[in-house]
């Protein structure tokens, strides 16, 4: 069973920075990709970042790429979000999300899901 809460949405001025946290519940054996997507008001859920596996490799789509940082801590079970140089085009909701094994970059791929956090970015 995979647990996730998100939190650290919230408004911010365009140029602004947010950094997401989500908390991650792993109780099942196995090895989990971990990271991030978003759903912007009419478009379908995207994939942003992630961990190929938790402590692996990263990858990032090309709209965030430079901007946004995933990372980690694995001490408290916390997967972050670092989020600079934001744009009105990074509104959406950010959720995290878990697979076993390597991280999906498409919605059905995903196994598990947070419930969401908003992220609004104002001109």
């Amino acid at each position: 069973q995979v647990r996730l809460v998100e939190s650290g949405g919230g408004l911010v001025q365009a140029g602004g920075s947010l950094r997401l946290s989500c908390t991650a519940s792993i109780r099942t054996f196995g090895a989990y990709g971990m990271g991030w997507f978003r759903q912007a008001p009419g478009k379908e859920r995207e994939f942003v970042a992630g961990f190929e596996l938790i402590g692996g490799s990263t990858l990032y789509s090309d709209s965030v790429k430079g901007r946004f940082t995933i990372s980690r801590d694995s001490a408290s079970d916390t997967l972050y979000l670092q989020m600079n140089s934001l744009t009105p085009e990074d509104t959406a909701v950010y959720y995290c999300a878990a697979k076993r094994g390597v991280i999906s970059t498409i919605q059905k791929g995903i196994d598990y899901w947070g419930q969401g956090t908003q992220v609004t970015v104002s001109s």
